[in-house]
């Protein structure tokens, strides 16, 4: 006979058909109160479909990998242009630079400055100006050409010379800069006004 088939003392008293002492009924109807409060808690589902719940689960996923590789493409998106951002800002301050040097190159011929003093300064423009070349920097100098909002920066109007239409750039105060199709800084130009009226 095994431990498990050796009755409690509580079974013993129920098989004798005698009632439990209070102290061994009360845990056993608390028990029994406990299991039926359980299997009440237990809600009753109907039976699912496996082939239905497999193509939702099933789609629910293919939902998530997609959300998935959007979030991978903005955020692969947002590092370039962020990146060209912060590029683009470090190339404008070079541009900068290099119109400091020129600015200082002319006052230095003007003033007399010296010859060996004006080539050290030329070369270091010039330093500046081919390593903004190999980053795909080009200068933008549209003299000459009909104005154009989205590369000219218009400075003022002028009357337009004999033989010239109205809305050409006549001469550029500041050059222009771009990367590919993307403007740096645009041209600060002046253009020619439309003829007045009776002339």
């Amino acid at each position: 006979m095994s431990p498990s088939d050796i009755p409690t003392p509580a079974e013993a008293t129920q098989a004798a058909g005698e009632p439990l002492p209070d102290a061994l009924a009360e845990p056993v109807v608390a028990a029994e109160r406990e299991e039926a409060e359980l299997l009440e808690a237990v809600p009753v589902t109907a039976t699912v479909d496996p082939a239905a719940e497999l193509a939702a689960v099933r789609d629910r996923w293919l939902r998530t990998e997609a959300d998935l590789q959007n979030y991978r493409r903005r955020a692969q998106r947002d590092i370039e242009e962020a990146r060209r951002g912060a590029e683009e800002r470090a190339l404008v301050e070079q541009i900068e630079v290099l119109d400091d040097l020129d600015r200082a190159l002319g006052a230095a011929r003007e003033g007399g400055a010296a010859m060996a003093w004006v080539a050290g300064v030329e070369l270091v423009a010039q330093r500046l100006r081919d390593g903004l070349a190999r980053a795909g920097v080009v200068a933008v100098n549209p003299a000459g050409e009909p104005f154009d909002p989205r590369l000219h920066e218009a400075l003022i109007e002028l009357p337009a010379p004999e033989g010239t239409a109205a809305g050409i750039v006549l001469h550029v105060e500041r050059t222009g800069y771009r990367r590919g199709d993307r403007m740096l800084r645009p041209a600060r130009v002046a253009v020619a006004a439309e003829a007045a009226a009776g002339r």
